[in-house]
Formats: structure tokens, sequence, C-alpha cells
């Protein structure tokens, strides 16, 4: 029987959801919500390092045109934004949300001694630590840390994946992940889990074992009060793609009032050494369905101006292209800020400076970190330099 138990634990979709994050769970339970008013995070982490270059185009720029010959996309096809720069042809949902003020783009953002590995990198994009240091916690996890400090329960962040990022994780508080609401409340209620819970002696169990127990018991209690609450709200017709189903469930948790600040979404991969059009395409399409469809939910429910849709990538592509019809890993990049609460809108800064490369590579002019400590302090409402370890100027965008 321990084997079975063993075996069920694994393959339940419980593991992960409860092994995460035991305390987050007592706070589904509570009648505390996230009321209209109040601030939400939607970060969206665009996996494998995002050519930044052909999704901001600048097609006012010879140099742009000679470095990518084959893949530089024409100034004909190009969404137009400003007289200098344009988006990629797939993104014209993102395209309108720009024209009414409702989107904002900051260019060059990286951090010093940049690192093209695109686990190092996410580690540091995740941690926020710096290139040179190894960081066990992510800036949105000691979020919940600081946060929590004195609270029975932790300010809530949940990730739509099977498993949690380092992003999501502190020392004393997890986010929480699991992909489908229904599948996660389905596992719950299996007669296997009531029969482990039941055999346990709870008088006699090891330490471990009485935490773990513990921990399935809290899950199990929590699940049916997720699931009930991402039913309580009809959302819009979203697209049938995986990530169209996440934001479909990000949408319904928001738009329940739960109690929950911030939501962590990726896509991917966007790793485009080879044949770069045809992939980034596909998926700059999903998002483009996937955003058309969130947005106009929120609009329609009137949350829009409460929820800033954040979006990375762990770095950005060389300038030149390669010889396969892609782009090898490189440093600075774009980042996205959808909302209906921006300060500033449109292109935000300078564009990419194609004369001032750095072994072909663009150089950052706007630290990362700064982006975060904008978002804790002038969205989530929360003293940034306790979180990213040292002090960053925000930015003005929010």
């Amino acid at each position: 029987m321990l084997i079975k138990r063993r075996s069920f634990i694994k393959g339940s979709g419980l593991a992960t959801a409860s092994l995460l994050m035991p305390r987050f769970l007592h706070a589904f339970g509570t009648e505390e919500k996230v009321p209209p008013g109040n601030k939400v995070l939607v970060v969206l982490q665009l996996s494998g390092g995002n050519d930044g270059l052909n999704t901001i185009i600048p097609y006012r720029n010879d140099i742009y045109y000679k470095s990518r010959p084959v893949i530089g996309i024409a100034k004909e096809k190009a969404i137009r934004l400003t007289d200098e720069a344009g988006m990629h042809p797939s993104l014209d949902y993102l395209g309108h949300l720009f024209q009414e003020g409702e989107l904002g783009v900051l260019n060059n953002v990286g951090y010093p001694e940049p690192d093209r590995s695109h686990f190092r990198s996410m580690d540091i994009w995740h941690s926020a630590s710096g290139s040179k240091a190894y960081w066990q916690t992510g800036w949105l996890g000691r979020l919940l840390d600081e946060q929590c400090k004195n609270c029975e329960h932790s300010t809530q962040a949940v990730e739509i994946d099977d498993m949690l990022s380092l992003a999501l994780k502190g020392n004393n508080r997890n986010g929480f992940a699991f992909k489908d609401p229904r599948r996660l409340y389905q596992a719950s209620r299996s007669p296997l889990l009531d029969d482990l819970l039941n055999a346990h002696d709870r008088e006699h169990a090891e330490h471990t074992a009485s935490y773990l127990y513990k921990t399935l018991a809290d899950t199990k209690k929590s699940t049916s009060y997720i699931f009930e609450q991402s039913r309580q709200v009809a959302t819009g017709v979203y697209p049938s793609h995986e990530f169209g189903r996440n934001l479909k469930t990000v949408a319904s948790l928001i738009l329940s009032d739960i109690n929950t600040k911030v939501y962590y979404v990726s896509i991917g991969s966007f790793d485009t050494h080879v044949g770069q059009d045809v992939q980034q395409t596909r998926l700059f399409k999903q998002i483009n369905e996937g955003l058309k469809a969130f947005v106009e939910d929120l609009k329609k429910n009137n949350r829009f101006e409460d929820v800033l849709v954040m979006s990375f990538s762990e770095f950005g592509r060389r300038v030149a292209q390669n010889a396969s019809k892609g782009t090898d890993h490189g440093t600075a990049n774009n980042m996205f800020f959808i909302s209906g609460g921006l300060k500033q809108q449109g292109i935000l800064n300078e564009l990419d400076d194609l004369t001032s490369l750095r072994a072909g590579d663009l150089q950052y002019k706007i630290d990362f970190r700064r982006v975060y400590a904008t978002v804790l302090e002038r969205w989530l409402n929360v003293k940034a330099e306790r979180i990213l370890g040292a002090a960053f100027e925000p930015l003005g965008f929010i």
C-alpha cells in the first residue's frame, strides 16, 4: 500500500500544488479578496530569449536591414507605431492597444555583465541578483516573505504551470503552481487520498511525514474553493491553445476577486536559432489572440485599470542574423506593459542603438531591477529595497 500511496502523490498533480505552497492554501479559505481598485500584476515570461529587434522594428534604421538581409521585417509589413518604429505584423492587437494608450514599450532593458546561458540568465531575472551572485530565492517569493512577516496568511502569488519558478520561491513563503483548477479539484477528490489521510498516524509519524500529510490535507480542503471561485464569473471566448487557456484561468480568478495579487504565465520557446520567422510568428499569434481575449474580458468587467501585464524574456538576440535564418543569444531586450492604469504609454525611451554594439550585441541602458522596483513600489505599494537587496530608482510609467 505504501508504494501505491507514493505513486498517487507523485502522479496526482497534488504533488506540485501541495509541496510548493502549504501556507498559501489557508488564505483561500478566508473571506479576504482583492476588490476592484486594488492592483494585480500578471507576469508574462517569453521563455527562450525573444528577439526584440523583430518585435519592435526600427524600420528607418539602415543598420537593421544590413544586419538582417533575410529576416528583417519590411516597413510596409510592420504595424506602424511611430515614424521610427513598428511592431511585428502578428501583434496587431498590441498595436491597437498602443494606439489606445494602453501599452508601453521599454527598450534596452538588461543588466551588467550579461550571461548568454538560458538557465543562468533566467535565474538572474527570477532572483533579481547581479550576474555574479547566486540567490536561491525569487523577487516575488521575497515579496511574499516581506508582506507576510507579521500576518497569518501570505500575499498570494499563482503560477499557471505544473512547476513553480524560482521567481515565486521565498525563504519562508512560496507561490502556488497549478495549470487547471478543475484537474486539481478532481485529483483532490480521489478516494485513495482519503484513505491515505485517514490512515496517517499523527501521534507516531516522524516530522517529515507529518508535514507531508498536513500539506496534503490543506490542499484537499482548499482545492474545492479554488475551483468554485474560478467558475463564479463567466469569462469571454478564449483561443483553444494552451496560452489562451492559461489566460482564461487567470481571468476567471481575477474576476472572482479571489485574494491573489500576482499571476505568472509563460509561453515559448523563443530560442530561434533556425528559421526564426516561422517560430516567432506562431508564438506571437498565440500571444496576440490570448491577450486580446484577456484584455477585452477585463475591460468588459471594469478591471482593466487594476491589472498590469508585464512581459520579459531572459535575453534578446544578436543584432546580425545567422546562417540559418535565425538569431543567436544576445543581451538587452524590450519589455511590454499593458494596463488601463499606465501613467506613460507608447515608446517609453529611445530605440535600440545599433551604432554602439559590444561584440555584436546591444548594450543595455535600463537595469531590469529598476522595472521591478517600479512595479513593487508604484503598483503593488511595497518597499522595493528590502525585496531587491539594494535601491533602484523607479521609472515613471506607472
